[in-house]
Parts: C-alpha cells; sequence; structure tokens
C-alpha cells in the first residue's frame, strides 16, 4: 500500500466521522493521525461484482485491519433480498433494483443509494474446439434463447445454415443473476425471459468448467471471467447490424459492442452508512474503483462520472 493511500484513508476517515455515523465513537477513533476503524461491513450478491469489491475490500484490510469485511456472492437478486431485510451493509448488482425490490426495502423502511462502480461486457463463449461459430447476430442469440426455443431450437445446424447437426449445450447464470436479467432483457426483449432447459449456475466457474470440457458447449457471462479463463474458452464476437464486435476494454468502454454492454453497482444502506467503516469503505470504494476494477478486468468509469457517484454518496450521506 503506497504512502498516498494510507493518507488518502486519513483523510476520508475525517469526513467519516463529520457526516454518516460520525458520532459513534466505538467504531472509530483517531491515534498518531492513523485510522482505527474497527467492527465489520457485510456484502453479498452479484458474481459479477464480486472481483471488484474484493479487490477494493483486500486493498481497505491494509489501511483498515481492525475492520473485518465479508463478501459473499448469492447473486444481485439473492444480494437484493439480504439487502431488503437489512442483514447487510452494502449489495453487489450488475443490474439496477427491481420495483417489487425497491418495494421489499420500502416496507423495511431501508433507505439506500445506488452507485455505478464500472462497465462491464457480457461475453458469449464457446468450447476452443468450435470451428464453425465465428460470430452471432444479435437475431441469432435471440433465436437460440427466447422461450419458444426451449425444446424446439435443439441443434447447431438451427441456427445457422451449413452449422453441424449436433445438440447445443446450453450454460448460463440462474435466473437470480442480474447477468442472467440483462442478458434475457437485452436479447430477448423486456419481461420474457429465456429458455430454462440450460445448465444454470451463480457460480461462473462452474459455466466456465462446463463449456471448456464440451465442444458443443456455448453460454454467457461477464467479460472478466472470460479473461481469467481465456486460454481455455473462445470469445465470440456479436453483429448488431452494424458489424462484428468482441467485447474488449475499448468496445465496451465507447459503447460499440452493443447490446451487452452495461454499469456494474454498489448499493449502500442508510443503516450501513450511519456506520463510520462503512462510510469509509464506499468512499475507498470509489477513489480506488477505476484502478483496481481495470486490474481485474472491468472498464473504469470516466473520471466526471466518478466524480458523480462521489457526489451521489456525499449527498446520501447527508441526509
Amino acid at each position: 500500500m503506497s504512502k498516498l493511500k494510507t493518507l488518502s484513508i486519513v483523510a476520508i476517515a475525517a469526513v467519516a466521522l463529520s457526516s454518516c455515523g460520525g458520532g459513534n465513537k466505538a467504531a472509530h477513533s483517531e491515534e498518531a493521525g492513523e485510522s482505527a476503524l474497527s467492527g465489520s461491513i457485510s456484502i453479498d450478491g452479484s458474481s459479477t461484482v464480486y472481483p471488484v469489491t474484493e479487490a477494493v475490500s483486500e486493498e481497505f484490510r491494509e489501511v483498515a485491519p481492525e475492520v473485518k469485511v465479508t463478501v459473499g456472492v448469492s447473486g444481485t437478486g439473492g444480494g437484493f433480498k439480504k439487502f431488503s431485510r437489512g442483514e447487510i451493509d452494502i449489495s453487489d448488482a450488475s443490474r439496477s433494483i427491481k420495483q417489487k425490490e425497491i418495494t421489499m426495502c420500502e416496507e423495511n423502511h431501508i433507505k439506500y443509494v445506488e452507485l455505478a462502480v464500472a462497465y462491464d461486457g457480457l461475453a458469449v463463449i464457446v468450447n476452443p474446439g468450435n470451428d464453425w461459430v465465428d460470430h452471432f447476430t444479435v437475431e441469432e442469440l435471440k433465436k437460440l434463447w427466447e422461450p419458444a426455443a426451449q425444446g424446439t431450437i435443439m441443434k447447431w445446424s438451427q441456427i445457422r445454415e451449413g452449422w453441424p447437426d449436433e445438440e447445443v449445450h446450453l450454460f448460463g447464470p440462474g435466473t437470480a443473476s442480474g447477468t442472467y436479467d440483462y442478458f434475457a432483457e437485452a436479447i430477448c426483449g423486456k419481461k420474457v425471459g429465456t429458455r430454462g432447459d440450460y445448465t444454470a449456475s451463480e457460480d461462473d466457474n462452474v459455466l466456465v468448467q462446463g463449456i471448456s470440457r464440451d465442444k458443443f458447449g456455448l453460454g454467457f457471462f461477464g467479460l472478466a471471467y472470460f479473461e481469467e479463463n481465456a486460454d481455455k474458452l473462445k470469445l465470440v464476437g456479436v453483429d448488431n447490424g452494424s458489424g462484428v464486435v468482441k467485447p474488449s476494454l475499448e468496445t465496451v468502454g465507447n459503447g460499440t459492442y452493443a447490446p451487452l454492454s452495461r454499469p456494474i453497482f454498489i448499493y449502500v444502506s442508510d443503516k450501513g452508512a450511519a456506520k463510520p467503516q462503512v462510510k469509509e469503505f464506499v468512499s475507498f470504494y470509489l477513489e480506488q474503483a477505476a484502478l483496481l476494477s481495470a486490474e481485474v478486468g472491468y472498464i473504469p468509469l470516466p473520471k466526471e462520472e466518478t466524480a458523480k457517484q462521489v457526489s451521489a454518496f456525499e449527498n446520501f450521506c447527508g441526509n
């Protein structure tokens, strides 16, 4: 940890004392000008956002070693369930909160702020032994994944003429995943969902293993997980009518990889933000997100967008 980071965390600590939860002396004190935070921070939710949050947590532990940070992975939907019941301080989310989740928060008197932390692209993946797929059109992905395809579109030859007369074996996140929600809406349409006859898992590593071991496998998940396993998988470009584009830091960042690019978020509750250790952690998260998100394969927010998130959190804490 650099001296600059150490100094910045002390500066953030001062802000924490003066706003959210500033009166909690048991959780925060200053000795010899150094952060002496204690207590715990509970985080759960998206497997897509997990690598960023875990990277931030590891850095934060270096400057606030007395704070216990736990990061779970129960999917975006699972995280919001815990968040809306007040069981966690922060919810990782690869989509925006749904109306039914908003209602649950309101019923339990939980206020929150949505903070974008990075951009991600959804990667369409096949097995490296697949030598017939060079790209998919959005229409072909819809034909394959829409609910009407279940039990009907079963072979590669049904997707494009000339492809093998072999079964397609599909892999993807479960329905509690924000990645699933985003893909389903982007490809199949709002409130449509997808076919259900595919191998589903909230654990992206399970999907990686399934596709890497099956020549006729096909699936989707966050770009960062492909980057981690690029030696086992084949990335496929998508044509939305403007030409074939593969997801990358550049194409996701400039919006040309459409419609499968999206922001990823953390949600912070008012009760969480009232704890000095949580307030300081979130401030540190926003400060370090650009650097650490890039290190784990995501696309950093532009500086002006990051500034908006910092302002939103400060305003939330001031209310």
